[in-house]
């Protein structure tokens, strides 16, 4: 039988339907993410696992250290540098400016300071708390 089963091609494809995102401070990183429009329900704050939906039936996930290593006791957090990127679109260049003042004004650090890119798009690059690269970006006129 297992001959069979190796033999069977597949007949549907895999979907995308979720992006994860490792945290080390749950309520942190929803604080964040709620500033950007995300609607996380206040009790996820203290939850191992926490879920958005995202247009188009995409979800994005949060899970705790603890979580992961609880998978995989093997599981270590990552390194310097950019682990994760998610890039948020804006209403347009005026927004991104705006979204960027506030993150940064709330004491989130910024990556990037607004510019208006090469390839036409206002952009900026914030950090959540996990140091995750968050973008911000509009088409420019």
């Amino acid at each position: 039988m297992s001959d069979a089963i190796h033999r069977t091609p597949v007949t549907t494809t895999p979907r995308l339907a979720a992006i994860g995102v490792a945290v080390s401070d749950m309520a942190a990183a929803l604080a964040f993410y709620r500033r950007l429009g995300l609607a996380v329900p206040p009790e996820a704050d203290t939850a191992p696992h926490a879920e958005a939906a995202l247009p188009g039936g995409l979800r994005l996930m949060w899970d705790s250290y603890d979580t992961l290593r609880a998978i995989d006791p093997a599981w270590t957090p990552p390194g310097s540098g950019t682990p994760t990127g998610l890039a948020f679109e804006c209403a347009g260049p005026a927004e991104v400016d705006k979204v960027y003042a506030e993150l940064v004004g709330a004491g989130y650090t910024g990556e990037k300071q607004p510019w208006d890119a090469p390839w036409g798009q206002r952009y900026a690059v914030v950090r959540d708390p996990d140091g995750h690269g968050v973008d911000l970006f509009a088409p420019l006129p």
